[in-house]
């Protein structure tokens, strides 16, 4: 079924703005411009803006369930500080009600996984926010590897008495899981092109699931608010060549020259919240407009529920509030963020050829009183 939207401003996020622009779709986008073409269903949207459905480049929705307590609560696995087996796509529940508020808000994609109790907690998925089974859900999985420094991994495991409780200690454990990683990966390679010469290493679930990030099929989500653990981070993708994005980087403003010079991607928030623990201290929506004038690719994220998910247009529109430009802003939460997770082959801008994932607001969702009306998903009107 052809669904045309006509009339709209059309915002592709794809560097062209169609003033009373037309989107035809089915699945997939099939035509974005000025011309009207004949379609199953067409939709009006005179007044509206017309986007891309907005994602969310870090969170956990599904993960840490709404109002459900201890039973929704399949975030962290904190029995073993090193779990890189552990996949999002078995503790996400589509029933949560995040994924219906996201929805609701125009977020047509969510990238959510684990926490950061652990040093190394397992595997982020990118997930489409409609659908009752996350099999038929998922845009990539695993779309990233969660590591972790800092107050969190430390706090976790100071209180069971166990190791890591110093900052040396959780780089120690990511370290060692590099090297054995490493040194599997090449047994394994020697073992598949000569199999009567070489022996072939026995498996080891742990180390085979750190084979897409060492041949840099996925990048590591590294979970770092403090300057001295933004650089550790950086310092880890160097020393194993793998890529690294940067999660939170709450003090990014004081290593700004770092991250502008190592081009790395930022994953930017929670930052509509309280100060509520040390590395937090220097929190402020200043550090959108900082890093983004540096032209790093900075995404802005909720960390749901540290944000409920309804809230990143909110969370937008505080940066542009704060000086970052709106443009910026917009991509943050659409074609940047999409980049930086590594699935703008199929989302994040209005391309044809690209899901059908489309976002109707009242006005730009950087600006405060913008509501969304309509939003689809793979072509399917879900609000």
């Amino acid at each position: 079924m052809k669904t045309l939207i006509k009339n709209g401003k059309i915002v592709t996020m794809a560097g062209d703005v169609i003033e009373n622009g037309c989107v035809l779709f089915d699945e997939k986008i099939l035509y974005v411009g000025t011309d009207e073409r004949d379609a199953d269903s067409v939709i009006d949207a005179e007044g509206m803006v017309v986007m891309p459905g907005l994602i969310d480049a870090h969170c956990h929705v599904g993960m840490f369930e709404d109002s459900i307590g201890f039973e929704g609560d399949d975030g962290n696995e904190d029995s073993d500080p090193v779990m890189p087996h552990l996949r999002a796509i078995d503790g996400i529940n589509p029933f949560d009600r995040g994924f219906e508020e996201a929805r609701n808000a125009g977020i047509t994609t969510v990238v959510t996984g684990p926490g950061s109790a652990n040093p190394v907690g397992g595997q982020f998925a990118a997930v489409k926010t409609y659908g009752i089974c996350i099999d038929d859900m998922i845009v990539k999985a695993p779309a990233a590897m969660k590591m972790a420094l800092g107050e969190n991994p430390k706090a976790v495991y100071s209180e069971k008495e166990e190791a890591p409780v110093t900052r040396m200690g959780t780089v120690a454990l990511i370290r060692e899981l590099f090297i054995k990683s490493r040194d599997y990966m090449e047994k394994l390679e020697a073992y598949n092109a000569n199999s009567e010469d070489n022996e072939k290493p026995e498996f080891d679930i742990k180390l085979e699931a750190m084979i897409p990030v060492l041949k840099r099929e996925i990048p590591v989500k590294i979970h770092a608010h403090r300057a001295d653990d933004i650089c550790t981070a950086i310092r880890i993708g160097k020393e194993f060549d793998v890529d690294v994005t940067i999660e939170h980087c709450s003090d990014g403003d004081a290593v700004a020259p770092i991250l502008e010079r190592e081009k790395v991607p930022v994953m930017l928030g929670p930052t509509l919240s309280d100060r509520s623990k040390p590395e937090l201290k220097n929190l402020t929506f200043d550090t959108y407009r900082n890093l983004s004038e540096r032209g790093i690719n900075v995404a802005i994220i909720t960390d749901h529920p540290e944000i409920t998910i309804e809230h990143l247009p909110l969370c937008a529109a505080m940066a542009v509030k704060h000086g970052m430009d709106e443009d910026k802003a917009l991509s943050a939460v659409t074609s940047i963020a999409a980049k930086n997770c590594r699935i703008d082959g199929r989302v994040g801008s209005l391309e044809v050829g690209k899901d059908a994932d489309i976002a109707v607001f009242t006005d730009l969702p950087t600006r405060f009183d913008a509501k969304c009306v309509m939003t689809f998903i793979d072509g399917v009107k879900v609000k």
